[in-house]
Parts: C-alpha cells; sequence; structure tokens
C-alpha cells in the first residue's frame, strides 16, 4: 500500500547506508516499539539472503536496545533462539538484522495440528527456553507470536528480546544494567555502527565498536520503551484475531468494578511481613511471610499523614466506578508486569516483586493449553483482576490462594471455585472426549457454576448478588458430522492423547514459581522420552 511504501522511503532517509546493501520488499510486522521489514540483502559473492529488519522506534532507549542486542549474540543462534546479523545506527534510528524464518500464522494451523507436531513444537520450544534461562535471560513475552515456526522445514525461532529481564545472575552484563542505571542520557549522535556479523561488505566510516558498547554510554530509566514487535503485529494482527469460530477465545471479557485482587499492606485490615527473600538462582522458595495485624504492627503514619485519611477509615468506593482517597493513600505495590494479557503468570498479576524464568514456563504452559484444547487465545482479560479469575476457573481458587501464599500474598474470592481437570476440559473443547458433542450453550463439567471465583479486597465483604455472573461460562460446541470428525482426529493421533501430556501441562501450569517445571526438566519428561536432546 502507499502507506507502507511510505515507511519504507522514511527508513531509507533515516538510515541511508541501508540503500546500498538491502532492498525492503515490505512490512511483515508493526508493535508499538518497533516496525519489522522483509529485505533482500545484497551480499559480495553476489547471492541474495532474505533477512528481517527490526527497525526501532527513536524513541527506545539505547541501553535497552543495547541489552536486545547482547541476548542475541551471546544466547541467539542456536538451539530455536533468534540471532542476529548486523546491526546499524544512524543517530537515534538503529536497526537490527536477524536472518528471516518464514513462518505459519499460529492461528492458521492450530486446528489441523498433528498430535505429534504439537509434541515437536513444545520440544523445540522448551529447548529454546532452557538455552536462554541457561544465560539468566527472563524473556518475558513467550506465546505464539514470539516463537516462529515453518511447518514444513520444521525450524523454529524464539524471538524479539524486547522485554527480556536477567536474573540475579545473568550472563547478559546489559541486562543487570538496564535494570539498575538511573541516569538519563539518549543515543550519541555519532558515526553510523555496523557489527555485531560479517559476510556483508558496506561502505562509510562506521566505527568498530558494537552498537551495545556505544548505546551503553548512556542510558534511560523509561523502562516502558522497549521492542516489543518482532515479526507479527502485536496488536490488531492475525494473532489477536477471534473472528474463527474454532478458535475462539475461551472466556470472554468481562469488566468487574471491584477493589483489588491481592494485598500486601492494608491499613483497615492486615499486614503482609517479610522476614526472608526468594533465591532466584536456585528457584527454591525460602520465603516466609508473616502475617500479622496493624494492631502489633503498623507503617500507615506516613500514608495517613499524606492523605490526611484516618488509618483505619474504610475504603468506600468498593464496587463504584471511582477511586477514593483511601484507596489513593495507600502504597502501592510495584512490580514487573511487562508482558502480553493472557500469558501473565499468577505472580506477576499478583504483583510478586521476585519474578523468575518461571514466568515463561508458565507462558509455554498456556501455549501447551492452547495446543491440546484448540483453542487461542485461551484467556481473554481487560485487566489483571479479571485473569487472575479466570485462572481460578481452571485451577481452582483454594490451589490459587495457597500458592500465592508461598510468595506472600493474600488472595480472598467470594466463593470456592474447584480444579478443573485437564484432560477433561481439552477433550471437551477440542471434542474428542468420549461422551457425545455437547450441545450449543452446554458448559463443560468442572463450570456449572453460575458465577467464578471473583478475587476480592479483604477490607470488605463482596455480596455475590453484587458481582453477579462474573466469569463467561466456556464456550458452546459445535455440532456436526460425529463419526467423521472423529476419525478425522484420531488419524492426528488426538484420539490417543497420552497422559504424559497433560502430566507435563499440568507441572507447567503450577501456581507456585518455586515448584514450577524448568525448561531443562520438561526436555526430560516422560512426555518426551523418545526424542533426541
Amino acid at each position: 500500500t502507499a502507506g507502507i511504501k511510505k515507511d519504507i522511503e522514511k527508513l531509507y532517509e533515516a538510515v541511508p547506508q541501508l540503500v546500498n546493501v538491502f532492498k525492503i520488499e515490505e512490512k511483515i510486522g508493526e508493535g508499538t516499539f518497533s516496525s519489522v521489514y522483509l529485505a533482500t540483502a545484497q551480499l559480495q559473492t553476489g547471492y541474495e539472503e532474505k533477512v528481517a529488519l527490526k527497525h526501532l522506534i527513536p524513541t527506545s532507549h539505547p541501553l535497552r536496545i543495547a541489552a536486545e542486542l547482547q541476548c542475541l549474540t551471546v544466547a541467539g543462534g542456536q538451539d530455536n533462539v533468534m540471532g542476529v546479523k548486523y546491526c546499524f545506527r544512524k543517530n537515534d534510528h538503529v536497526v537490527i538484522v536477524m536472518p528471516y524464518l518464514e513462518h505459519e500464522s499460529f492461528l492458521d494451523i492450530l486446528t489441523s495440528l498433528s498430535f505429534e507436531e504439537v509434541r515437536e513444537y513444545m520440544f523445540n520450544l522448551f529447548k529454546a527456553l532452557r538455552r536462554i534461562h541457561h544465560f539468566g535471560i527472563v524473556h518475558r513475552d513467550v506465546k505464539p507470536s514470539n516463537f516462529l515456526y515453518n511447518r514444513q522445514l520444521k525450524k523454529y525461532a524464539l524471538v524479539d528480546f524486547g522485554l527480556a529481564q536477567g536474573t540475579p545472575d545473568t550472563k547478559i552484563e546489559l541486562l543487570k544494567a538496564a535494570h539498575s542505571e538511573d541516569q538519563q542520557g539518549s543515543c550519541s549522535q555519532n558515526n553510523p555502527i555496523l557489527s555485531l556479523g560479517n559476510g556483508v561488505s558496506v561502505s562509510g566510516t562506521a566505527p568498530k565498536q558494537t552498537a551495545y558498547q556505544s548505546a551503553s554510554r548512556a542510558a534511560d530509566r523509561r523502562s516502558s520503551s522497549l521492542s516489543k514487535a518482532q515479526i507479527k503485529p502485536e496488536r490488531g494482527g492475525k494473532e489477536d484475531s477471534v473472528h474463527h469460530s474454532a478458535q475462539r477465545s475461551v472466556f470472554g471479557e468481562r469488566n468487574f468494578n471491584v477493589c483489588s485482587s491481592v494485598y500486601q499492606e492494608n491499613s483497615s485490615t492486615k499486614l503482609i511481613k517479610q522476614s526472608k527473600v526468594i533465591d532466584v538462582s536456585s528457584r527454591k522458595l525460602v520465603t516466609k511471610k508473616k502475617i500479622i495485624s496493624t494492631k502489633a504492627v503498623s507503617n500507615g503514619a506516613a500514608r495517613k499523614a499524606a492523605s490526611g485519611c484516618p488509618l483505619n477509615q474504610p475504603c468506600d468506593c468498593y464496587t463504584t466506578d471511582r477511586v477514593c482517597s483511601v484507596c489513593l493513600s495507600r502504597r502501592q505495590q510495584i512490580a514487573p508486569r511487562a508482558g502480553t494479557p493472557g500469558f501473565r503468570a499468577p505472580e506477576i498479576l499478583t504483583k510478586c516483586p521476585t519474578q523468575t524464568t518461571a514466568i515463561d514456563m508458565w507462558s509455554a504452559g498456556i501455549i501447551f493449553l492452547s495446543l491440546l484444547s484448540g483453542r487461542y487465545p485461551f484467556f481473554k482479560a481487560s485487566d489483571d483482576l479479571t485473569a487472575l479469575a479466570q485462572i481460578m476457573t481452571v485451577r481452582g481458587s483454594r490451589e490459587t490462594i495457597q500458592a500465592a501464599r508461598t510468595f506472600g500474598k493474600s488472595i480472598v474470592c467470594t466463593q470456592v471455585v474447584p480444579a478443573q481437570n485437564l484432560r477433561v476440559l481439552c477433550e471437551k473443547l477440542r471434542g474428542t472426549d468420549s461422551g457425545s458433542k455437547k450441545p450449543p450453550g452446554e458448559v463443560p463439567s468442572g463450570s456449572e457454576n453460575d458465577s467464578a471465583a471473583m478475587p476480592v479486597a479483604v477490607d470488605k465483604p463482596c455480596a455475590p448478588e453484587m458481582l453477579g455472573k462474573q466469569i463467561q461460562h466456556l464456550k458452546s460446541f459445535q455440532e456436526g458430522d460425529g463419526a467423521s470428525e472423529t476419525k478425522a482426529m484420531d488419524m492426528k493421533g488426538w484420539g490417543q492423547v497420552p497422559e504424559e501430556a497433560y502430566d507435563l501441562l499440568d507441572k507447567l501450569l503450577d501456581l507456585n514459581p518455586a515448584t514450577r517445571i524448568t525448561a531443562k526438566e520438561a526436555l526430560l519428561h516422560p512426555f518426551f522420552k523418545d526424542m533426541g536432546l
């Protein structure tokens, strides 16, 4: 289109050294913080090579760009992790050049994948996660559009490290710097940079330093300006489309007018005091949280003085469309929450400040859940509170509450919702259960309640009649030719899914991050017993 042609022209103008090396053909992805183009590189040998050009928006802060590049250069290039070929910079414009992998849309192939293809897909995803976790990289945005899959060639690539964070023992030095840097700065307006690869000759006076060495000279605290788009559009593209009836979301999207899902310091009820910390490197939970009454310990004096609200004054905005001064006076809980809705782990949704590589494993579990159930996106919520409630309808409210306690969070629900059997749930959603197919409107077993669990603040009880029907029932099932569909499913292996698949899914969707299965452990799971590492 004319708009895309104009964008390509602007890119050539912004980074003129691209002109003699790359022929940009089309835009193949666009997100909040970057755009991705398909281009052909003119090699010195005379051959042409297809590449992906990721153009980061000028406001992306330099340390973040540098950290993403270091992730690609150190961990990328093997075990299904995307590598980097070159990097160009002109003033505040940065273009990362990566190998191009032609790939399918997850939505387009979801229901046509055989069970063996799903097994291979997950195996290769865990190989990529094992690789980056070995280097202490937390991807934070694991989802189908960031794990490229070429079905014909059986090639895979984990992409987009724009949101990546480092563990305390990370081997990516710039992830440590990105986490701790407080100084403000911007990219130096020096000569263009072309490095991190060889094989393409570019004329000019590019310095020999690497892009991340140059960029790390200055940093910015604006950590929200991260490069999110890689190959697939982040918003408005196929990945977010739910018009395919076979791949519709299991949950609808509803807004709940409630106050808070979790509490760590609540002036009118209880206070959680941390006595130990989580050992992230060993992933063993050594945290003990003491829940004590505010009568014994009270540190709300500062908040009280700042707001003028009495310490024990109850909240009066509960279930209303406003926020009262009492709530505004409470200290905000701060924790990383970068990622994509529907793939965030419970510890992210409850604002746990210490987050490990386990959040990537939860996201992988959500992908596996979609593959086994044939539904994508599986969870769809407009806010973290709704997302947590939806997780409860699958994993159980009591189980969620118990797991949250292990990392120092308290959740109160209006009712008890039992955990669902994952096999029964997935088979009913996919339509491969042994019983007859359900007519439209009928709900799978385990979700008969008129309303699902809703986490609420503990300072004020919530009347069930006020919340009404909170979570939309699991979608109805399409009627059809049962015999022919069953035969087709059997041919693809869906009629005999082993119990090991659901055991692995259960371990991936472990609500406790300290006991959640790791990528290394997942590769050794019996589900992959005959697949070589």
